[in-house]
């Protein structure tokens, strides 16, 4: 268990070093920067290249939404859930910590000013989305994102892609939403980088842990009941 939550951690650290690193010092870089193009690819190689170094040790869910939908579809011990969770939160954390150090060293830099790459809804989406909107847009992502990682992992899915499948479908998910709530699909990713903005990302944090865990129970239900291998036909 200890290499299990051990690969959680550095791969869930990854995901919000990687992604929202890209998101606070490269996507508007002066006249070289990556936007949301590279921001979104930024996330999906996070995912890709951990899941293929952690897969085979923890399952690689770096996400407690994640963990959620696995639990969910059948696929994962419920008494495993809460250490996975914590170890993910701690991993987004330390990134964010580390973000944050790295970011500071520009004269300027405020964490609170800048949004920090923090998700929010409302007046903090990043395009003005309602709070129906941010929540209809992080619920059917997370559930999609979560069938998609049930069904690239199958046994009768082709063998050796299913990272390559999900870091791509969380491409899509982050092309799609970054405009809506910044994209969040992952508690562990929002948590990290809100407690350093310090203010209404705190403050609009329970919109994203309680929508995605519930897309994700939803997604795993979903696949569990109408796509696995033993659902009704």
């Amino acid at each position: 268990m200890f290499k299990r939550l051990s690969a959680e951690f550095f791969g869930t650290f990854w995901l919000v070093l990687g992604g929202c690193g890209s998101a606070v010092i490269s996507a508007a870089f002066p006249g070289l920067g990556i936007g949301f193009l590279g921001v979104a690819l930024a996330f999906g190689l996070t995912v890709v290249t951990m899941a293929y170094a952690c897969a085979g040790i923890s399952g690689a869910h770096f996400n407690p939404a994640v963990t959620v939908g696995l639990f969910a579809g059948g696929r994962f011990s419920g008494k495993d859930v809460i250490p996975y969770i914590v170890a993910q939160v701690i991993g987004g954390i330390a990134a964010a910590a580390v973000l944050y150090v790295i970011a500071s060293g520009k004269a300027g830099f405020d964490a609170t000013a800048s949004g920090f790459a923090s998700n929010g809804y409302g007046e903090h989406s990043p395009g003005g989305f309602s709070l129906q909107a941010c929540m209809v847009s992080e619920f059917v992502l997370t559930a999609m994102f979560v069938i998609v990682i049930h069904g690239s992992t199958d046994r009768r899915a082709p063998v050796g892609f299913g990272p390559l499948a999900i870091g791509l479908t969380l491409t899509i998910i982050h092309l799609i939403s970054i405009p809506v709530t910044n994209t969040s699909v992952n508690p562990a990713r929002s948590t990290g980088v809100a407690l350093f903005q310090g203010t209404w990302a705190v403050h609009q944090l329970w919109m994203f842990w309680l929508v995605p865990l519930i897309g994700g129970a939803v997604g795993g239900l979903i696949y569990r009941s109408l796509l696995a291998e033993d659902a009704k036909a």
